[in-house]
This record gives structure tokens, C-alpha cells and sequence, in this order.
């Protein structure tokens, strides 16, 4: 059911809230400040497993409001021009995506994809009679490659899909399979390795299409225990989705936080590219017997032992076995990064949501706003003994971001976890009309409602750190028929009044000044743009 459908939702009143808090002994963090870039000490030492961002919405292509889609972004911060054996996936990996439809913190359904890396002539690859001799060329691509003719790639990737009922290491496995010709393993694009070998975006765009049962990006493909139309896959190479004025944020926010005005300059990924796992699933299939709320996160795991061959081929550099060890985690973005203490990093990126009793501290006493208390009380418009909120254990971001908000994002049970949760039940809104700051401006098909990439989740978690949600929102939501600052989400005090007291910055519009909204994306799934090309010609 939509919140405006709801337009008698309750607040969340304070007993409910330290209710919640006592839960939140089990609990986790809110988000803040960039995206999942190397963001724990030991997940830069494996960029194929890194997870950098992780959407979750109701799809808003016309046509498809039925559906749910789901977008995890791995490998950070690619060079386009990064030749000459750019990005490839970890092929010794899974990565899963997972739903928990229940609210118990633990998966019903996963998604697992694995990646096959391959040499063109049947696994020789192209070689070039030099005198006397046939050798192997030292390149991806040996000529221009196009959707008409793809005789000179010298390399391939694909990938198989499978879906798991129950838990991700014991439940019940099937294959997914092309809706046209059954098979169960689905080509992977190669990366934009420039204009000379690809053409103009368009024309790369073609090549993307040409792999694929659907003319267009994303293969149609049929999801077992499914019986709605087919879902869509799209596995590949796009431009970064994510906005961020990454070097003055870690540099001790480096920026006036007020003041700064979006421009794309201050985007400090805008040149970069990122490799995208992407879904679309009719929201019946995602459900279950829950009440139409879910949760969901992504994972990469590789097995727990990695031996060097010492004779180094293309397919075995390395020999590895034992259990399946998770090495990235990501739900709602920017956790590890500026939430998690530095000794745990490691620890958050291996865990499980329903083990997040060990990091409830993080969350109900966060330590980002002293550090913003710090750096910026005393600037003028940010005058005071304290500017951080004073309603310590932070109810209002447990319920935020751990146990979803009553008759919103909660689901039939409540088991305090971190993990990003989407109210299938409230319609998408439609691309031209979303609001960048999601919830908090009033448009409730945003953030922290799931996830859209025209969110601007730097902005709106530095607000909702600093409070905004101590404060009413753009929706009428008790019926008095006015708009305004009694119409709160979640209480931070005994009264709307109290609340905001203890929110003194909460309606301050803090941002980094990097643009991120969604006309700068497609209008249909995969939604994330073309990548950027290695070189122009």
C-alpha cells in the first residue's frame, strides 16, 4: 500500500522508537557521504569483487510498472582507456544478489551470477602468420568490432544465472534461461575500448544489442518458479551512475557544505566507468507471502583458498577451493565508508544482515555528525553549542534505515538489519516528475523508500544524518490538510515540536555539489547510460 494511499499512517511515537532501539542491540547503520569505492582496507585489494553502488526501485519505463529492478555496480573507478585487458569479471566468484521477503534478515531468494572469461579460436586466440610462424596476437581486439560482424575479438565473457530459494548456500537451485532458445549462458559485452575499434555510442550500443534475444541491451530470460511475463538480465560495462565530489568529501568535507552549487565539475567520477549487474523481475515474484516490502543487498564471494600456479596459464593463474567466503557487502550505499569504525570495516564487508547486533553502536550514536559539528560549527549560517542532533540513541535513522518506517518500508516483521527495503505497493514516479532527494521532498517513490540512480543519496544522507527527518516532510501525511512541518516521517522527540529541537540543522540543504538526478539517465531498463569510450577517433 502507498503512503499516500495511507494518508492516516502513524508516527512512529517515542515508546515505539526506544522500542526500536532496544532491538537495535541487533542492528546497523545509516549512509553518508560517497559511494561503496574501496571502502574497507582489504576489498582494495580485490577490485573484481568490490561493489560500488546497489539500486532497488519500482521500474518507471512505461509499460513496466509491475516490475521491480535491481542494479548492483562492481569493479570502481575504471579508466575508460584502461588497455590493454580492461575490466573483466572474476570468474573464480559468484555475486548474488539477495531479497530477504519476510523480515526475518535472512535471504529467500538469491540471484547468483558466474562469469566464464574465454580466448577466440577455441581458446587459442587469434593468431597472425608472422614469416614462418602463427603467433598469438598480444590484443582484446585485432579490428574494428560492430553488431554486423565480430570476427576480430580476440576475447569473450559470459555468464549464467541462477536462482536460489532459501538460503544462499543450501536452498534450492535452478537455472535461468534465454526465453528464445533456452539456453542458460548469456554473452557479456566486451568494454568500450574506444571509438576505432567500436565506432560512436551508438554504434556500441548496436554491438550490445546484437548479443543479445531482444534487440535491445538486455536479454528476455525466464526465471524457474516464476510463472509472470520474463524478467530482463543485463550484465556489462556502463558509465558510472554514481555523483560524488569524492576527493574535498574525505578530505575533511574540503567544501563550503551550504553554499556549493551543483555542477558536474565537482564530480569527481564523471570520467569514470563502472561494470553493471542488472535485473528486472515482476514484483509477484519478489513478494512471497509477505506484505509487499522488501529488502535487499549484494554480495560477491570467492572461495576461501587461493593457491598461485606457478605456471601461470590464461584460465588457471590460480588454483582456489574450500567454502565460498564473502569479501563485499552492500545494501544501502556509503555504510562502510563513513558509518563503520576503520577496525571493522572488514568485518561489516564479510557479515550477514542478520548479524548486525555487532555493529549497533555505529548507528545509534554515529559519530559523522560530531565529526561535521566539528569541522563546521561556528560558520555562520551554523551557529551554536551543537549542531549535531541531540536525540541520542538515534530512533529516528534506526527506523530510517534498519527497521523501515511504519506502513512504509516495514515489513510484516521487524528484525533490525541493514539492508536497502522497497515498498512494491507505491507507483513509481515517472522520470520527468522524480524529485533527486526522494522521500524527503515529498516524492515517496525515492530514497530511502529502495533506491533510484537519479537519487541523490549524498545529499539527502547528509541531511538525514544531521536530522531531516526529525522534521515534515512535503506530504500531508496526519490530514490536516496543510503541507508542512508537522507532517513528520519519524518523531525525534515526545512532540513534532521536540523534534525538531533536536534537530537544529535539520532543514539546512547540505550537499557535496555533484549533480545527480535522473534525466541524466535512460528512460528503460538497464537505465544506466552507454560507457565511456577509451579513446574518440
Amino acid at each position: 500500500m502507498s503512503l499516500l494511499q495511507h494518508s492516516h499512517t502513524r508516527h512512529l511515537s517515542t515508546a515505539c522508537i526506544a522500542s526500536f532501539v532496544s532491538i537495535a542491540a541487533l542492528s546497523l547503520s545509516v549512509n553518508a557521504l560517497a559511494s561503496s569505492h574501496r571502502e574497507a582496507p582489504f576489498i582494495t585489494q580485490s577490485p573484481k569483487v568490490d561493489a560500488t553502488d546497489f539500486y532497488l526501485f519500482n521500474s518507471y519505463e512505461p509499460g513496466r510498472e509491475q516490475y521491480v529492478t535491481l542494479i548492483a555496480n562492481y569493479v570502481p573507478l575504471q579508466d575508460s582507456y584502461g588497455g590493454p585487458n580492461y575490466f573483466t569479471m572474476d570468474q573464480n566468484a559468484v555475486y548474488e544478489i539477495h531479497i530477504d521477503n519476510d523480515g526475518d534478515a535472512i535471504e529467500d531468494l538469491t540471484y547468483r551470477f558466474r562469469f566464464n572469461n574465454e580466448l577466440a579460436a577455441e581458446g587459442e586466440g587469434v593468431a597472425l602468420a608472422i614469416g614462418d610462424q602463427m603467433v598469438a596476437v598480444p590484443l582484446k581486439a585485432v579490428g574494428p568490432v560492430s553488431a554486423d560482424d565480430k570476427s576480430a575479438a580476440n576475447f569473450g565473457e559470459s555468464y549464467t544465472l541462477s536462482v536460489i530459494q532459501g538460503q544462499r548456500r543450501s536452498g534450492n537451485i535452478a537455472g535461468v534461461t534465454d526465453s528464445v532458445s533456452g539456453t542458460e549462458s548469456f554473452a557479456k559485452p566486451l568494454d568500450y575500448i574506444g571509438e576505432k575499434t567500436f565506432g560512436s555510442t551508438d554504434a556500441y550500443g548496436n554491438y550490445v544489442s546484437s548479443l543479445t534475444n531482444s534487440g535491445n541491451a538486455y536479454h528476455n530470460v525466464t526465471l524457474p518458479n516464476c510463472t509472470e511475463s520474463a524478467g530482463r538480465v543485463f550484465v556489462g560495462q556502463r558509465k558510472e551512475s554514481f555523483a560524488v565530489n569524492l576527493g574535498r568529501t574525505f578530505d575533511l568535507i574540503n567544501l563550503d557544505p551550504i553554499n556549493t552549487a551543483d555542477n558536474v565539475a565537482n564530480d569527481d567520477l564523471a570520467d569514470k566507468n563502472i561494470t553493471t549487474i542488472a535485473l528486472e523481475i515482476h514484483k509477484n515474484c519478489l513478494t512471497g507471502a509477505g506484505n509487499g516490502v522488501i529488502g535487499a543487498w549484494t554480495t560477491a564471494s570467492k572461495p576461501q583458498v587461493s593457491v598461485l600456479n606457478p605456471d601461470a596459464s590464461f584460465e588457471t593463474p590460480e588454483v582456489t577451493g574450500g567454502a565460498w567466503t564473502q569479501l563485499s557487502r552492500l545494501g544501502n550505499p556509503l555504510v562502510n565508508e563513513v558509518v563503520i569504525g576503520l577496525k571493522d570495516k572488514n568485518r561489516f564487508n564479510s557479515s550477514e544482515p542478520k548479524d548486525d547486533g555487532q555493529f549497533a553502536a555505529y548507528v545509534t550514536n554515529p559519530t559523522l555528525p560530531a565529526i561535521i559539528n566539528i569541522l563546521f560549527n561556528g560558520n555562520n549560517e551554523l551557529s551554536g553549542e551543537s549542531i549535531a542532533p541531540t536525540n541520542l540513541p538515534r530512533g529516528d535513522l534506526v527506523a530510517a534505515f534498519l527497521t523501515g518506517v511504519e506502513g512504509v518500508t516495514q515489513m510484516s516483521t521487524v528484525t533490525p538489519s541493514e539492508m536497502l527495503r522497497l515498498n512494491t505497493g507505491i507507483v513509481a514516479t515517472q522520470r520527468e516528475s522524480q524529485s533527486n532527494l526522494g522521500v524527503a521532498a515529498g516524492d515517496l517513490a525515492g530514497f530511502p523508500n529502495g533506491r533510484r540512480p537519479g537519487d541523490d543519496v549524498v545529499d539527502l544522507a547528509l541531511r538525514a544524518v544531521m536530522g531531516a527527518f526529525c522534521h515534515g516532510i512535503n506530504v500531508d501525511l496526519n490530514a490536516d490538510g496543510n503541507v508542512g512541518e508537522d507532517d513528520n516521517l519519524l518523531l525525534c522527540g515526545d512532540t513534532p515540536e521536540a523534534s525538531r529541537s533536536a534537530a537544529p540543522v535539520g532543514t539546512v540543504p547540505f550537499r557535496d555539489g555533484a549533480p545527480q538526478n535522473a534525466n541524466q539517465f535512460m528512460n528503460a531498463f538497464p537505465y544506466l547510460n552507454n560507457p565511456l569510450p577509451g579513446s574518440s577517433n
